[in-house]
């Protein structure tokens, strides 16, 4: 490299889930094209490339200024090439076309052509790449042109806004392999963000306001401490204004595409759903090429399944809508009004339209939000409440105050947490009741979930609001309950505050507030253990039952989620399903979701495999489609898909969740990801990682003072990873101790799951017989459970193996392989059948089993019992590379596929 003094990379590689991926055929070619808006990642996909192509790069950057500098890119290529003789020779070139004396423009033109050609034949071999090539001069792109045809060799990257190849071609090559760099993922985001430490919530609307763009992503990201005042912030739509960063960026843009599109594009951002009819009525007949260049430069998505047009990043709309002055966006909203071919939506723009003192246009607003939430459009119809609300005269106490209650019920109803502060607001400061105000306060709460960033000051505000009135406080206490065992993790205040706002409540008289809180207490009373759980819960079903409590705080939605606990999974479907209708009718999306998710538990516990892929899948989109919390359908996604479909995607659903519930300090969600994530690291054979999982659980559930195993089963699977890794102690002290409690508690349903772990640690021992029978005892008792009685079946096949058994252990694993086909888990149906071709007949006899090696021997041992290969290396004083090769071998040899499946197979001195 000391031809190239100036040829330096200061591309610096990000981590490997954020690099852009490039397509295999790029790396068959000579000439590629990358193309996106700003911000997409360009130039980190050039450097990418350049870095894998294996050589020196030279990169050429040219600015808007040198587009119009006759040569500029030619002047920078000759510099970067200094000091090859070629390279001074076009720069002398160069001073040689730029003096004013210089007429004949043909002549000077083929003497740069030549010197170009010279310079990237002779110079030694390279990569050409031309970052920000939207701005290359034209003269130096028709030079390149033709001298990159005399080095066709020669690998050339060219990064640009939008793909314009001109009736000729590119300038790179005639025919150059073009790449549209994709956007961003939900996931990718949050890997970028991760530094910022955002909620769950910020991530997803720092997705969803970049549209994946990663450079719009941090400009967003980087200024939210300053939007924390959300009302500060507020654009003229309603929406939050966009940081200065972020307005450059998207100006750039939409800088890429003409006036006359960006006019357009402004009625589509004023308008909520924008669709062709409307735009093409606006526009006439040349909406159609302003949509393609808008289409073109990544503004927009013209090909929605129901005929909308989306801005491809919300920014994007945020900004065109906040150019405008008012008096022109009222003229907008006009035209809007006059060409819309919706009744709600014509009403809309018409509020917006009118002057914002005008009390028509807040009786008009107050029409359209009815008829929105009538047709369940819940956005809509918290935009147009709030509206109604902001526009009604304060002298008008009573309406006002009702109208903004409404557009807080609306506002939590799509979890719109922006609009729902603004209308809390307009009821604290005005003259309302008590009541209105405690009113406002709680919907926030409840609608504003863990993306609450005050809950302190609000739960303040709210006491202090519901002073005297017992009933009022009693809302607000169950409320904190929630919060204390949630997000505080202390389920034993949760259960004294629950304790006590029963107790004011029954004292008002209230009984749709004291079966709240009496279910409230009975469901940390189980988590604590307290024998007096079902006592409590009792006596909330006795009382009259109220349409005004959400269903997921019903004392019969525990109850259900109780009989799920304790494997009574008729009782708790039959429970279930009225309250899935009861919650699909009211648009209670939380409440929705979370019946789904108990269905899906419901049904995988049964061994209905596709029903609860069904569910599953439901609760997984409305979370998305509302913008909720997605640890909870994160776990539920990762349990059912883990035995019904795939354990990639449920070990993805499992680290999504852990990692957005320690975001959001939802302790209670962090257990149940770790868990999922544990399992399944377990029986894919990771124990290692699974006991890492799965310790943290223990310490989680340990500080949550959670003393009932059937609330969430982790011990079985932490004990079977600590027998696995060869610590026989602790794991029978763990099996000793939940056992004990489970029997205390009369917890049956946890007791198989703990008999298969103790098999294990029997059989570890070397006692087979014993740990046969256990299995067979437990196996015995799961008729009603064929997943868990298929799982039992398994290790007792794996027992039999070990114990040299093959008769009996093919009779189990076949029973099992049976159970699995039948209920479609087809994970473990894999399993099983792994498991029957390792038994196969044809290798039973002594002569014809695979035969160990000494050293394959020692190290399959070593590795069966937790070792890593740098371990086993040193403990044998050999290479890693030659651990590597002798597990390969007893892998191959057994038939395995996994360190799991080696602790259950290897046996020492077979």
């Amino acid at each position: 490299m000391a031809d190239f003094p100036t040829v330096t990379s200061a591309f610096q590689e990000p981590p490997g889930n954020l690099l852009p991926v490039i397509p295999a055929e790029v790396y068959r070619t000579r000439r590629v094209v990358l193309f996106g808006p700003p911000g997409i990642g360009k130039t980190t996909a050039a450097g990418v490339l350049g870095q894998q192509l294996k050589l020196p790069v030279v990169r050429l950057a040219p600015g808007p200024q040198d587009s119009r500098i006759p040569h500029a890119a030619l002047l920078e290529l000759a510099l970067a090439l200094q000091p090859q003789p070629g390279a001074q020779k076009l720069a002398a070139g160069l001073d040689d076309a730029a003096e004013p004396g210089s007429v004949d423009h043909t002549k000077t033109a083929l003497r740069l052509r030549r010197l170009t050609a010279a310079l990237l034949r002779d110079t030694p071999p390279l990569t050409l790449l031309v970052d920000n090539a939207q701005w290359l001069d034209p003269a130096s792109a028709a030079i390149l042109r033709w001298a990159l045809r005399m080095a066709p060799n020669l690998p050339v990257i060219a990064a640009e806004r939008t793909w314009h190849p001109g009736a000729a071609g590119h300038w790179c090559g005639e025919d150059p392999c073009t790449v549209r760099i994709p956007a961003m993922t939900a996931e990718q985001i949050a890997a970028l963000l991760s530094p910022y430490r955002l909620s769950a919530n910020q991530v997803t609307q720092a997705h969803t306001r970049s549209g994946g763009n990663p450079a719009l992503a941090l400009a967003l990201a980087g200024a939210h401490d300053r939007t924390a005042n959300m009302s500060a912030t507020r654009g003229p739509e309603g929406d939050p204004l966009l940081p200065s960063a972020a307005r450059r960026l998207v100006g750039e843009w939409l800088g890429t595409v003409s006036a006359d599109v960006q006019h357009l594009l402004t009625f589509a951002a004023l308008d909520d759903q924008p669709d062709l009819v409307l735009l093409s009525r606006l526009a006439g007949p040349a909406a159609e090429s302003l949509l393609a260049e808008a289409e073109a430069a990544g503004l927009i998505d013209i090909g929605q399944p129901d005929g909308k047009i989306r801005f491809t990043a919300a920014a994007i709309g945020a900004e065109l809508a906040a150019r405008p002055p008012a008096a022109a966006r009222r003229l907008l909203h006009t035209r809007l009004a006059e060409a819309s071919h919706d009744s709600v939506r014509r009403d809309r723009h018409t509020t917006l339209a009118a002057d914002t003192t005008d009390p028509q246009s807040a009786y008009h607003a107050a029409r359209a939000a009815a008829r929105a939430r009538l047709r369940g459009q819940h956005a809509l119809a918290a935009e147009l409440s709030l509206l109604a609300a902001e526009r009604t005269p304060h002298a008008d106490t009573d309406l006002l105050t009702e109208r903004a209650l409404t557009a807080v019920r609306d506002a939590a109803h799509c979890g719109d947490l922006l609009r729902g502060q603004i209308a809390v607001r307009l009821v604290l400061h005005h003259d309302s009741s008590p009541a209105q105000r405690v009113n406002a306060l709680i919907t926030l709460i409840d609608s504003g979930g863990q993306h609450l960033h005050s809950a302190g000051e609000l739960f303040a505000d709210a006491l202090h609001e519901a002073a005297d009135q017992p009933d009022l406080t009693a809302q607000i206490l169950i409320r904190q309950a929630i919060w204390a065992n949630v997000n505080e993790g202390n389920p034993g205040r949760a259960c004294a505050l629950a304790a006590q706002a029963a107790s004011l409540a029954r004292t008002a008289g209230d009984t749709a507030t004291t079966a709240m809180a009496l279910t409230m207490q009975a469901r940390v009373q189980r988590i604590l253990g307290h024998p007096e759980a079902e006592t409590t819960l009792r006596h909330a079903l006795s009382l009259p039952r109220s349409t005004h409590i959400p269903v997921n705080a019903t004392p019969e939605q525990l109850s259900a989620r109780h009989a799920l606990f304790d494997d009574h999974l008729d009782e708790a479907r039959n429970a279930l399903l009225p309250l899935l209708v009861e919650a699909e009718r009211s648009g209670d999306a939380e409440g929705t979701v979370d019946i789904l998710r108990s269905l899906a538990e419901v049904e995988i516990r049964a061994g209905r495999c596709a029903r609860a892929l069904n569910y599953a899948d439901r609760a997984q989109s409305l979370t998305g489609g509302a913008g909720l919390d997605p640890g909870p359908a994160c776990y539920t996604s990762a349990l059912v898909e883990g035995i019904a479909s795939h354990t990639d995607s449920a070990l993805a659903h499992a680290r999504r969740g852990a990692d957005t519930a320690r975001r959001e300090d939802n302790k209670v969600f962090l257990s149940r990801n770790l868990f999922a994530l544990g399992h399944l690291l377990l029986v894919t054979g990771h124990p290692k990682e699974a006991l890492q999982a799965l310790e943290e659980v223990r310490t989680l559930e340990t500080r949550q003072q959670v003393r009932d195993p059937s609330v969430l089963p982790w011990h079985a699977d932490l004990a079977e990873a600590l027998i696995c890794l060869g610590h026989l102690d602790q794991a029978r002290d763990l099996l000793t101790e939940t056992r004990r409690t489970a029997t205390d508690l009369g917890r049956s349903s946890v007791l198989p799951a703990l008999e298969r772990s103790q098999a294990l640690l029997d059989a570890t021992l070397g006692d087979y017989n014993a740990a046969a029978q256990r299995l067979t005892d437990a196996a015995d008792h799961l008729h009603h459970l064929p997943i868990e009685r298929g799982r039992t079946l398994l290790a007792l096949s794996h027992t039999e193996r070990r114990g040299r058994r093959r008769a009996s252990a093919r009779t189990a694993a076949q029973s099992a392989a049976e159970l699995f086909n039948t209920h479609q888990a087809h994970p473990w149906n894999e399993a099983a059948i792994r498991t029957l071709h390792r038994l196969d007949p044809a290798r039973t006899h002594r002569d014809t089993l695979p035969r160990l090696t000494t050293a394959e021997q020692r190290c399959a041992e070593l590795a069966a019992s937790g070792a890593s290969n740098r371990d086993i290396a040193t403990a044998l004083t050999i290479s890693v590379k030659t651990v590597e090769a002798n597990l390969t071998r007893v892998y191959r040899k057994l038939g395995l596929h996994s360190r799991i499946q080696l602790a259950h197979a290897v046996i020492p001195g077979t």
